[in-house]
C-alpha cells in the first residue's frame, strides 16, 4: 500500500482485472501540476495493453531502429526468435501475419509478371512459370 501523500511512487496500471481477468478501464486522471481531476471511462493505448515482455521487446526493436540482427544481438537470441516475437506482437496488435511461404510466392509471381509486361517473356512462359510457382505453395 502507498501512502497517499507520498508522490514519488508510482505503479503501472494494471491491463487486467486480478479478480476475474477482464480488461481494466482508466476512470480517473489527475493533473500532477495543477491537481485538476477528471472522472470517466478512459481506455489506454494498444501498447499499453500489450504484455510486459512484449512493451521491452518493441523498445528494443526501436532502440535498434528495427534491425532483426541487431535485436539478435541486443537481446541474444536467434533471428527466427526475433521474427517470431515480431510476430506475436503484430498479432497482439490485431494485424495479421503473413506466413513466410505466402511472403516467399508473392516475389517470383510479381517478377513473373513485369517479366511479361516488359516482354521479356511470351505469355504461354508466364503461364507455365506462374504454374510452376503456384505448385510450390
Amino acid at each position: 500500500m502507498v501512502n497517499e501523500g507520498d508522490k514519488s511512487m508510482k505503479f503501472k496500471a494494471p491491463n487486467c482485472c486480478p479478480v476475474c481477468g477482464h480488461e481494466m478501464t482508466i476512470s480517473r486522471l489527475s493533473c500532477n501540476h495543477c491537481q485538476t481531476r477528471i472522472e470517466g471511462s478512459f481506455t489506454s493505448c494498444k501498447f499499453c495493453k500489450l504484455p510486459v515482455e512484449q512493451q521491452e521487446f518493441i523498445e528494443v526493436f526501436l532502440k535498434c531502429r528495427g534491425s532483426i540482427k541487431d535485436v539478435e544481438k541486443e537481446l541474444g537470441i536467434s533471428y527466427p526468435t526475433v521474427r517470431n516475437r515480431l510476430d506475436g506482437v503484430i498479432q497482439a496488435l490485431g494485424y495479421r501475419v503473413q506466413r513466410q511461404d505466402e511472403r516467399e510466392e508473392k516475389v517470383p509471381s510479381r517478377e513473373i509478371l513485369s517479366t511479361l509486361e516488359k516482354g521479356g517473356i511470351s505469355a504461354q512462359e508466364a503461364a507455365r512459370l506462374l504454374r510452376k510457382a503456384t505448385k510450390q505453395r
